[in-house]
């Protein structure tokens, strides 16, 4: 038995031998060859082989000409400056806000530095305010004994707009601390006792600097006067 099986095995071997060298090609038994020549023939070529994506590529981009620098757009910041103006095109011009105090410093440079009724200046909006004052009273009794004395001596009065001043009397308003003042000597001169004059609202800024006709003349002249306003803005007139 052991030699039939040891047979066997030989004629298997000598069977699978000869089939690999291909001897049996001529019985219809043919392996397919692995040799490397085949194996290379299968073989993708990788050199061909592009990788897909979703969208095209974008083209390069090109290159600036020589001597120009490519201009870059910033939030904020025209690519261009303003046009100037065409010869004899004038444009309404403003500037601002300032506050009473500023515009008294401002009007001398104004006045050297452009052309007369070129430019004024403009309110838009409150001013500083003084009063002639009385008050504040202890109660509404000692305020209505007051307001009987006012009468006498002719002079009119109202209650303050600030409510921080009442009870009280106001007994005219300014725009500035002299104004006040003068008219309270006149009425004192009358007979008016324990008035004072107090700032009810501060300065604030309210003044516009305005140029109606502004040609290219009086632009530039404007332009040198830059130093003196403050840093405020120059604009077209809203």
């Amino acid at each position: 038995m052991l030699k039939i099986l040891v047979l066997v095995l030989l004629l298997a071997n000598g069977a699978y031998f000869a089939l690999g060298h291909g001897w049996l090609g001529a019985y219809g038994f043919v392996r397919e060859r692995v040799a490397e020549p085949e194996r290379l023939a299968q073989q993708i070529r990788p050199e061909a082989m592009q990788l897909a994506t979703d969208s095209p590529q974008a083209p390069p981009s090109q290159p600036a000409p020589a001597g120009k620098t490519p201009r870059v757009a910033t939030a904020g910041t025209p690519l261009t400056p303003p046009a100037p103006l065409p010869p004899g095109a004038t444009q309404c011009l403003q500037v601002g806000m300032f506050t009473e105090h500023q515009a008294r410093a401002l009007r001398l440079r104004l006045h050297n530095g452009l052309p007369a009724n070129s430019w004024s200046f403009e309110s838009s909006g409150d001013s500083a305010r003084w009063i002639i004052y009385m008050g504040k009273y202890i109660s509404k009794d000692a305020m209505n004994r007051k307001r009987v004395k006012l009468e006498q001596l002719g002079l009119t009065f109202e209650p303050p707009i600030s409510p921080l001043l009442n009870p009280g009397l106001s007994l005219g308003s300014f725009a500035s601390k002299a104004d006040a003042e003068n008219v309270l000597a006149q009425m004192e001169q009358r007979g008016l006792r324990s008035a004072k004059v107090i700032l009810e609202r501060p300065e604030l800024p309210s003044l516009w600097l305005r140029l109606p006709a502004a040609d290219a003349s009086i632009r530039a002249k404007l332009d040198a006067l830059k130093p003196y306003l403050l840093d405020k803005a120059v604009q077209a007139c809203s």
